[in-house]
């Protein structure tokens, strides 16, 4: 449950970190490939974006769709050898 809450998250953070790039102005954006509206396009540069969110999203999912870890089991302490009575 614990690892599909951060699984949650991650992906919501980064989808919003993307949203924050695609939609900015930057340098080097590109050429536009596509016109969203008058002063909105995807541009070449976007599509770096929007390939490394896919492959964080990827990289997420497989993470959480893993199965448990199986818990280590906890090794006994060794116990110092029993000293024979001196004669």
């Amino acid at each position: 449950m614990l690892r599909w809450l951060c699984a949650l998250v991650c992906g919501g953070v980064l989808s919003g970190f993307a949203f924050l790039l695609v939609t900015g102005e930057y340098a080097n954006e590109g050429p536009i490939l596509l016109t969203v509206s008058r002063n909105h396009g995807l541009h070449a540069g976007d599509l770096f974006v929007l390939a490394g969110w896919a492959v964080a999203v990827l990289a997420v999912l497989a993470l959480a769709a893993l199965p448990p870890r199986r818990p280590v089991p906890e090794r006994l302490p060794e116990r110092a050898p029993e000293r024979l009575p001196e004669h």
